[in-house]
Parts: C-alpha cells; sequence; structure tokens
C-alpha cells in the first residue's frame, strides 16, 4: 500500500494510492499516527482497502507528511562511504546518531524556508524508515518485523549552525520545513529490495547526487537493532538512514549553498519524487506555496 495525507496544513486527511488514483480514507481511519501503527492500522488499511468502496480525491491536492507528528525523527550520519570522504570526516565505527525536530517535519512539495541569519542551508537525498510497533532491544534478525515501510526524505542541514556553532548536530537539523517526508509511506510488499533502490538530488536542474541505497555503511535491520538499545522506538518514528555524496558542503572548488528561488528537486526509486522551493524565512511564512 501507499499510504498519503492530503489536504491543507494542519488539516490534512488520511488517504491511499492505487493503480494511480487518490482515494479518501478518513471515515475510516482517523489518521496516520501513533495510534494507527499501534493498533494493527496497516492490516486494517489493508481491509478497507479491498472491501470499502472509496471516495476518490484530486491527485492537484496538496501532500502533507504521511505520518502525522512522530515521536521521534532519528537520523543516521555518514553513512555512506563517500558522503564520509567527501566531508573529511572518519567512517564510523558505528552508527552516528542525532535527532530533528519534530517541528521540522511537513509536506514533500511545501516551501524550504531558509533560517533566519543561515548563510550555509544544504541539502541531503535519505530514505527513511517508518517503525509500525514498539521496538525495544530488538534483535538484528527480528528487526524487519518492526518496520512499516519508507519513505523520501530531504533531511535539510544549515551547515554553519551544524558545524560552527558548537553543541550537536541538531541545531542545523531541526529548522522549520527542515524534514519534507513523502510523497508516500510505501508498506515494505511494495519495495521488491530495499538495498538496491536509486536515488538522486537535483538543484536547479543540475544533478548533485545520484547513488543507491546499495552503498549503505549500516543496513536497516542493524540500525533498528543498534537504535533501540539505546532508546524504545514508537509506533510511526522516522529513522532516516543517511545520505551520499553530493551535498553542497563537499562541492570543490567551492561548496554550494541554497538560495532564495532555488529549486531542490529528489527521489528514490519505488518511493516517489518531491519538489520544494527556496525562501527566505519571513515571520508567519507558511510551509506551502
Amino acid at each position: 500500500m501507499k499510504l498519503i495525507r492530503f489536504g491543507e496544513k494542519g488539516k490534512e486527511k488520511p488517504g491511499l494510492i492505487s493503480t494511480d488514483k487518490w482515494f479518501d480514507v478518513s471515515g475510516y481511519i482517523s489518521d496516520y499516527d501513533e495510534a494507527f501503527f499501534d493498533n494493527n492500522g496497516l492490516a486494517e488499511l489493508e481491509k478497507i482497502s479491498r472491501e470499502a468502496t472509496l471516495k476518490d480525491v484530486s491527485p492537484s491536492l496538496r501532500l502533507g507528511s504521511p505520518v502525522r507528528r512522530p515521536s521521534k525523527i532519528i537520523c543516521i550520519g555518514l553513512n555512506y562511504l563517500d558522503h564520509a570522504k567527501e566531508t573529511g570526516a572518519e567512517i564510523p565505527k558505528e552508527p552516528i546518531i542525532f535527532f530533528k525536530s519534530t517541528t521540522a517535519l511537513c509536506g514533500p512539495n511545501d516551501n524550504l524556508i531558509i533560517p533566519k541569519n543561515s548563510t550555509k542551508t544544504d541539502w541531503e537525498v535519505e530514505l527513511a524508515v517508518v517503525i509500525s510497533k514498539r521496538a525495544s532491544y530488538v534483535e538484528e534478525s527480528e528487526a524487519m518485523n518492526f518496520v512499516a515501510g519508507y519513505c523520501l526524505h530531504n533531511d535539510y542541514s544549515e551547515r554553519s549552525f551544524q558545524l560552527e556553532r558548537g553543541g550537536q548536530w541538531a541545531k542545523g537539523k531541526g529548522c522549520d520545513s527542515f524534514a519534507p517526508l513523502g510523497p508516500f509511506l510505501a508498506t515494505t510488499d511494495e519495495i521488491k529490495d530495499v538495498n538496491n533502490l536509486k536515488m538522486w538530488l537535483t538543484l536547479n536542474g543540475k544533478t548533485y547526487q545520484s547513488s543507491n541505497t546499495s552503498n549503505l555503511i549500516f543496513k536497516i535491520p542493524f540500525l533498528v537493532h543498534y537504535i533501540s538499545q539505546f532508546m524504545t522506538l514508537l509506533p510511526g518514528d522516522i529513522i532516516s538512514t543517511g545520505t551520499p555524496p553530493g551535498v553542497g558542503l563537499g562541492v570543490n572548488p567551492e561548496p554550494v549553498f541554497i538560495k532564495p528561488g532555488d529549486v531542490i528537486e529528489l527521489g528514490i526509486e519505488g518511493l516517489g519524487s518531491s519538489r520544494q522551493v527556496a525562501r527566505n524565512y519571513e515571520k508567519k511564512t507558511p510551509f506551502a506555496k
């Protein structure tokens, strides 16, 4: 199944994509949130998709994040060998974990808001994993039983906040609009081989990132296992698995950072594509166009 949430910001309704058509399931499902996943919602939704007569909706409507406000957005740093090299970092011996704020979450085609006082806003195409049920001290061999599905994610980063202001990376990762997710959540049965998906990102039509999930250093089962040794993963939590080479910070001879009016487009095979237009921060600037 492909799960979507559609409608204006803050008023999204749950839906499905089937045979390229959008359907409203809000008459049966309240939302795609922790309670949905925790109460066997995916199995119920599959039954609804087979048996119910669903109202179709226009694919021109705005898409929100396919998961409503998770308890955590957990990110993995330097999880592609070539990306670690381009940033001059050591190859990690264990996964590097940091968090994005849940207020960074937004729709896949909402505007990117360049933060106030930003000078180095950057992009990162990533594969995101959505957790299906409570996970604590999970064995690697059992880890995929805790995965609901996958999403496209752009882990935007303000590099001066992240690297030059002291403290943790979260400063440069959690700004509003810095986590566009979607267009949809693809359940695990939709993806034949999550370890072999092409991924790409362009800035103003020029390709900067072009890679494959086969190049992940730490694979998804290990990440779920590893993170669950340090914290309980809750249903609907998101793990963003890292970005391949080609970020703006790593461009030679001079880094490239996002300017107002820039258009960022990205995609992962089987998980669709998204598009963000960069806008300067203004008081009460909405995410959506």
